[in-house]
C-alpha cells in the first residue's frame, strides 16, 4: 500500500509496522467472522469493509469464515442471509469456512491439553462456579476438580463426546490462573455439552469449543495475519495469546516455524444514533412483533436498509467515511441518510408521483385530449434519457402546492398566480370547489397553451416562481406507499441501562398510504429506485406485483430531522 496516497488508519499503520519487521506481504490473509444466529446489521457492514477493504489496498485474501460453534441459536437461513449481504455490498471472499470445519482439531489438540495437564474435567454447578471464580476486586480460588487425574479428565472427556452426560453437568475448562488479574485467565471454559443438532455437524458432536477456545485456532489452521475485533474483545486477547502459546510452540516443536501466528487487535464499535445494533435485541423486535421480520426497512439490518432502497455503495461510502477509531463513538443516523441521499442523487431516474392528492381541473384544456410530453429521467445522468408522460385536463397534485391564500414566501399554485407543471405548461390559479366542511375537494385553474416546456416559443421561456409535479388522474397508477420514519425517538435507545429501549420505540416509524404514479412506473420490480420528484427516493418492495405496487421511503430530499431536533 502507498503511505503517500491517504493517511493511514491504527489498523493499517499495524499492517505496515509487521511488514517492515518481516512479515511477508503474501502471508497478508484477513478474515470476517460472523456467528449465523442473526441477520448482519450495520455494524457488521463497517467490519466488512474493514476487513474487505484491506484485503483490496493489500491484494490479500480474506476468508469469510461462520463462527458457529452454538448449534442452539445458529440457522442454514443465517448462514445464506449473510452470504447474501456481503456479496450485496460487493466483496468476494476467498475460502468460506466454518469453525466446525475444525472441530476433530480442536477436540484433538484439547486432549493434548488435558494430557499435558494444561486442562481438567470440571462438575460444579454454575453458580459453584462463580463463586469459586472470585471477582475483579478478589482472586479466585481452585475448583475441588482442578487437580484430577489425566486418566480421570481424559475419561470423562470421552464420555462427554459420547453423549453420556446431560447439559451442564460437566464442562472442559484450561488450567492457568486463578489469581489472575484478567477475570477471562481464572481456568475458561474450552468445551460444554450441548445437545442440539448443528447446521452443518448434524449430531456428531455433543461437545462445542467455546468462542474463546475456537476463535484464535481457527486463524491458526486459515494462516490468517490479522485478526481484527471490535473492542469489547481486548480482554480476551490475553487468552487468545495463551491458547495460541499452547499450538504454536507444539506445532513449532523445536525448529523454526514457517507458519504465520495470528495477531488479535481491537477497534472500537461506530454505534448508529435512534437504532440498535445488538443482535439479541434485533432479534427481540422481531419476535415480540414491533417489526414485520428481520429485513423490516425500518431495521439497522443490511438486508432490511437493502428493501429500503439503500445502496451498496451508500453503505460502503458510509462506513469509510465514519473510518476506524479506537473509541466508541454514536454515529449520527443523518450521515447514513446522507450517503444514500448523494448515491441516489446520481443514479436513481426521476418519476413523478402524488401521495397527497387533490384534484386539478384545467378548465380551457379541451375535453377528451390528451398528449404525451417528454420527460428526462435525470439531470445527474444524461445517458438515463427521456420518457413520455400523459398530460390530460383532470390532474393530481399535491395538497400541499395549492394555498387558497398564501404569503409572499409561498412559491407554489394559489388563487390568482402562476406556477409551471412540472415538464408541461404553465398554469393560473382561478378557483376552488370545497365539500360541505369547507375542505378543497377540486381547484380549477387555465392553462397557457404556448408554454409548453421545451417547446422553444416565447410563452415556453417565461420564467415563473414556482414548478409543481402532477400526474394525469386518467393514467395514473394506484400503489401503496409505506412511510417510514425512525424506529426510535430517542438518539441512543439502549444507552441508559435503566430503561427498558423498547420504551423508546416510535409509534409512528410507519405510515401507510395510497399514491398516485405515473404509468411509467407499471413494470418497476422488486429492488428498484426512484427520486418522486420534489418527494424524496423511493424504492419497490418484494412484497409488490404487477397488481398490486407497492414503494417503500428511503429517505427525504433533505434532512427533516436536524430541524426537528435542533428546536427540541
Amino acid at each position: 500500500m502507498s503511505t503517500e496516497e491517504k493517511s493511514l488508519n491504527f489498523i493499517e499503520q499495524i499492517i505496515e509496522e509487521d511488514l517492515k519487521n518481516g512479515l511477508s506481504q503474501d502471508k497478508l490473509r484477513f478474515r470476517f467472522p460472523p456467528e449465523p444466529n442473526g441477520y448482519l446489521h450495520v455494524g457488521h457492514a463497517s467490519a466488512i469493509c474493514l476487513n474487505f477493504g484491506l484485503g483490496i489496498n493489500y491484494n490479500a485474501p480474506v476468508n469469510l469464515r461462520f463462527d458457529d460453534t452454538n448449534p442452539a441459536k445458529e440457522e442454514q437461513e443465517f448462514v445464506d442471509a449473510i452470504k447474501k449481504d456481503v456479496e450485496w455490498l460487493g466483496f468476494k471472499w476467498d475460502n468460506e469456512c466454518y469453525a466446525s470445519d475444525y472441530f476433530q482439531e480442536l477436540y484433538d489438540w484439547a486432549i493434548e491439553f488435558i494430557k499435558k495437564g494444561k486442562a481438567y474435567i470440571d462438575s460444579q454447578s454454575s453458580e459453584d462456579m462463580a463463586k469459586q471464580k472470585g471477582t475483579p476486586t478478589t482472586i479466585g480460588t481452585d475448583s475441588p476438580y482442578r487437580n484430577r487425574s489425566v486418566e480421570e479428565n481424559l475419561d470423562l472427556f470421552n464420555r462427554m463426546k459420547s453423549g453420556e452426560f446431560p447439559e451442564g453437568t460437566h464442562i472442559l475448562r484450561a488450567k492457568i490462573n486463578m489469581a489472575s488479574n484478567n477475570m477471562l485467565m481464572r481456568d475458561p471454559i474450552m468445551y460444554r455439552i450441548l445437545h442440539a443438532n448443528h447446521h452443518r455437524t448434524e449430531d456428531k458432536w455433543c461437545i462445542y469449543p467455546m468462542y474463546d477456545w475456537a476463535h484464535g485456532e481457527s486463524d491458526y489452521l486459515e494462516q490468517i495475519s490479522h485478526s481484527f475485533c471490535t473492542l469489547e474483545f481486548l480482554p480476551h486477547r490475553e487468552l487468545y495469546d495463551w491458547f495460541l502459546d499452547q499450538i504454536y510452540s507444539e506445532s513449532s516443536s523445536g525448529s523454526i516455524s514457517t507458519k504465520v501466528r495470528p495477531k488479535q487487535r481491537e477497534f472500537a464499535r461506530r454505534n448508529l444514533s435512534h437504532t440498535v445494533v445488538s443482535k439479541r435485541k434485533l432479534l427481540q423486535l422481531v419476535q415480540e412483533k414491533h417489526v414485520t421480520s428481520w429485513d423490516d426497512p425500518r431495521m439497522s439490518t443490511i438486508s432490511g436498509m437493502r428493501r429500503r432502497g439503500y445502496t451498496p455503495t451508500s453503505i460502503t461510502n458510509f462506513a469509510n467515511t465514519i473510518g476506524i477509531a479506537k473509541r466508541t463513538n454514536l454515529i449520527d443516523v443523518s450521515l447514513l441518510e446522507f450517503c444514500v441521499r448523494e448515491d441516489l442523487n446520481k443514479t436513481a431516474p426521476r418519476v413523478m408521483a402524488v401521495l397527497n392528492p387533490v384534484k386539478l381541473l384545467i378548465t380551457n384544456y379541451p375535453e377528451g385530449k390528451e398528449e404525451s410530453l417528454e420527460a428526462e429521467n435525470s439531470q445527474e445522468d444524461a445517458s438515463l434519457g427521456y420518457r413520455q408522460v400523459p398530460f390530460s385536463r383532470e390532474l393530481y397534485i399535491e395538497r400541499e402546492d395549492f394555498q387558497e391564500e398564501a404569503n409572499k414566501k409561498f412559491f407554489r399554485l394559489t388563487l390568482g398566480t402562476e406556477v409551471r407543471l412540472k415538464n408541461a405548461y404553465i398554469i393560473k390559479g382561478e378557483s376552488v370547489v370545497k365539500d360541505a366542511e369547507g375542505n378543497i375537494t377540486e381547484i380549477h385553474c387555465t392553462y397557457d397553451e404556448d408554454s409548453r416546456s421545451g417547446s422553444g416559443t416565447e410563452a415556453s421561456q417565461r420564467k415563473v416562481k414556482g414548478t409543481i409535479h402532477w400526474v394525469s388522474i386518467k393514467h395514473a397508477i394506484e400503489a401503496e406507499v409505506r412511510l417510514y420514519d425512525r424506529l426510535f425517538t430517542h438518539e441512543n435507545p439502549d444507552g441508559d441501562k435503566e430503561v427498558d429501549f423498547k420504551e423508546y420505540i416510535n409509534p409512528n416509524s410507519l405510515e401507510v398510504i395510497t399514491g398516485y404514479l405515473e404509468p411509467s412506473l407499471a413494470s418497476a420490480k422488486d429492488g428498484d429506485r426512484f427520486q418522486f420528484q420534489r418527494l424524496g427516493y423511493y424504492c419497490v418492495d418484494k412484497d409488490s406485483s404487477a397488481q398490486k405496487l407497492i414503494f417503500n421511503k428511503t429517505v427525504g430530499l433533505r434532512d427533516t430531522w436536524a430541524k426537528v431536533e435542533s428546536k427540541e
